[in-house]
């Protein structure tokens, strides 16, 4: 869970800062959130969550 809140936290802060220089409309970011609502209902979903697991996993393990 904690995964999950962390990544749509940076996309949140991510999405913010691209409104804020121009680069992403406010139509954009909402037919974006819109498709990612759609997208959370399919049967693709938990394939993309175990995926963003598992790469969170290998980023958390690196030590440089």
């Amino acid at each position: 869970m904690a995964i999950s809140i962390s990544a749509v936290l940076l996309l949140l802060i991510l999405a913010v800062i691209f409104l804020r220089n121009g680069g992403l409309k406010i139509s954009h970011a909402l037919i974006c959130a819109l498709f990612g609502f759609c997208l959370a209902g399919t049967s693709i979903a938990p394939t993309i969550s175990s995926g963003i697991t598992a790469t969170a996993d290998m980023v958390s393990s690196l030590h440089p």
